[in-house]
């Protein structure tokens, strides 16, 4: 058996956890094989112990023993065998379905309309998803597989932006770390914020365990605890039972809008998960997450600035009509006057 393996994080990379690291490169290594590597110290980031849900950045140095490059016999197919790229006929089936999803493609950036319901990363129970379908986008047989270069959770729409090879990759990365990308994300929320607009500033932790991964608010002194800061903005209302809301996320911590906007005491519709019952208006509201990645605007080597727009989901459209609220509109971007704090 050959020795372990340095493996350098990439610049897209950056925030990944460490076990969906494990998992994107090596999809056939189980959980529990990778928790045992863990204990007993195989895998180590620049030469450090560390737990699965260790975040990791940029250009750290990852441990890979020589275990994780094979699978037991009964355990399924080897990490070579999985990382192989699919049949033509499945590959021309990936492309067809992701070009269908194409908002834009240059030399530079791909963008996506994700639709909800579709992971953007393989994980427990999640067969099919973007990351896996990316060989269909590759500019001609066998040239540089594609790479994903931020995140949408599952259930979440809208614009979601694919690099078309690693200089592109590192360079969207780079715009990403410095904060040169600016997401703008539409919301239908459980009553009206007061004020109308301002700052969500609360710092978060994160809470269970892999696999049903939660965030909260942070208590005051937490160690751990992650700055957090999202501008909104009321765009339009319905009365006083629902609100059509502008999210602008000055940060990138996971569910940190679906989180803020219950912290301030008003769900996403259609998140259960953090907002129970009260996210479940009913009526004619479709029960289904109305968070949606409505533009991003990032910098493009040809043409200065670039802005990306995704329209809205079939069931965030339903509920437009349902209320009244025009699509088209969105106005002005948020500002940032008044804020929430602990």
């Amino acid at each position: 058996m050959s020795g372990p393996e340095l493996r350098e994080v990439g610049d897209a990379e950056g925030g990944m956890r460490l076990d969906r690291w494990f998992r994107a490169h090596f999809p056939a290594l189980g959980h529990g094989r990778l928790q045992k590597f863990l204990r007993s110290g195989q895998v180590r980031v620049d030469g450090r112990r560390v737990k699965a849900g260790a975040r990791l950045q940029a250009g750290q140095c990852v441990r890979v023993p020589p275990g994780a490059l094979t699978v037991p016999d009964g355990e399924g197919r080897s990490a070579s065998q999985a990382k192989a790229r699919p049949s033509p006929a499945g590959t021309a089936r990936d492309r067809e379905f992701l070009e269908s999803l194409l908002l834009h493609r240059d030399d530079f950036v791909i963008a996506l309309d994700k639709p909800p319901g579709l992971a953007v990363q393989g994980g427990t129970r999640t067969a099919r998803h973007i990351d896996a379908m990316l060989d269909g986008l590759a500019s001609a047989p066998g040239s540089e597989r594609p790479r994903l270069v931020h995140r949408l959770d599952k259930d979440t729409s809208g614009v979601l932006l694919i690099a078309p090879d690693r200089r592109a990759a590192t360079a969207l990365g780079r715009a990403l770390k410095d904060r040169d990308v600016k997401k703008i994300y539409w919301a239908l929320v459980v009553g009206t914020p007061e004020p109308g607009e301002g700052v969500i500033d609360l710092a978060l932790v994160k809470a269970g365990t892999a696999g049903a991964e939660r965030v909260r608010v942070a208590r005051p002194g937490e160690t751990d605890a992650q700055a957090a800061r999202t501008d909104y903005r009321v765009i339009e209302r319905a009365g006083r039972r629902l609100a059509w809301l502008e999210l602008v996320p000055r940060t990138g911590r996971t569910h940190q809008l679906r989180v803020h906007a219950l912290a301030i005491g008003h769900p996403i519709v259609g998140d259960g998960k953090y907002g129970g019952e009260a996210a479940h208006p009913g009526n004619d509201i479709p029960p289904k997450l109305h968070l949606h990645a409505r533009a991003i605007t990032i910098p493009h080597p040809r043409l200065g600035t670039l802005e990306i727009c995704a329209p809205l989901p079939p069931h965030m459209a339903e509920s437009w009509r349902f209320l009244g609220f025009d699509a088209g509109g969105g106005g002005a971007p948020a500002s940032r006057r008044t804020g929430w704090r602990p």
